[in-house]
């Protein structure tokens, strides 16, 4: 199984033009402390809302790829989500970093989420993955217009405190963030390439 923090690295690094969603807590803070972006938009406080917040995002950007980073928990808390992502299509990475807690309010054990890669499955996504090793998540790069694609990160238990907190204010998070997506769009129409 994969530190949290290595599987973080690595999607962040294969893919910096992509716009990023992060799941509220824990998660949040790794990739604020790893690479913060104007692309990331940091959900605070807003647990099970990261993948319907990228599929808005998709459909309003749909020259950028998304990638929705959430955690067990707060997968566990939305799965009704995942028809409507899967009958949209949109060019979305969803990834799940399961370590079987909900480390950001004390450690407690998540609901049993049985088979996240079958739920993605029948609910409509065209493609859905286990990975447990660097080499396996370095193996799903789906090609892009292919549809939404989980990917579901078998973690270790965090063993590192978290980073510091966001330190922009939600206004702030919401300008640069739109200023990044927009200035994204602003040069497709200039037919440049991003």
């Amino acid at each position: 199984m994969l530190d949290i923090r290595a599987a973080l690295t690595a999607l962040l690094d294969r893919d910096p033009s992509a716009l990023y969603v992060t799941t509220c807590g824990f998660i949040t803070r790794d990739v604020y402390n790893i690479a913060d972006r104007p692309g990331h938009f940091y959900l605070v406080g807003s647990m099970g809302m990261a993948a319907p917040v990228g599929l808005g995002v998709a459909l309003a950007r749909p020259d950028r790829r998304v990638v929705v980073l959430d955690g067990d928990g707060s997968f566990a808390m939305n799965p009704g989500c995942l028809p409507m992502i899967a009958e949209h299509r949109p060019d979305l990475l969803h990834v799940v970093l399961d370590n079987g807690a909900h480390e950001s309010t004390g450690g407690q054990r998540t609901a049993a989420l049985g088979d996240p890669v079958a739920l993605a499955r029948a609910a409509g996504y065209p493609a859905a993955h286990t990975v447990d090793t660097l080499d396996g998540l370095a193996a799903v790069d789906p090609p892009r217009g292919s549809g939404p694609t989980l990917l579901h990160v078998r973690c270790l238990p965090r063993t590192h405190k978290a980073g510091r907190r966001v330190e922009l204010t939600p206004q702030q998070l919401v300008t640069r963030f739109r200023a990044e997506a927009t200035a994204a769009v602003a040069a497709t129409v200039e037919g440049n390439p991003l």
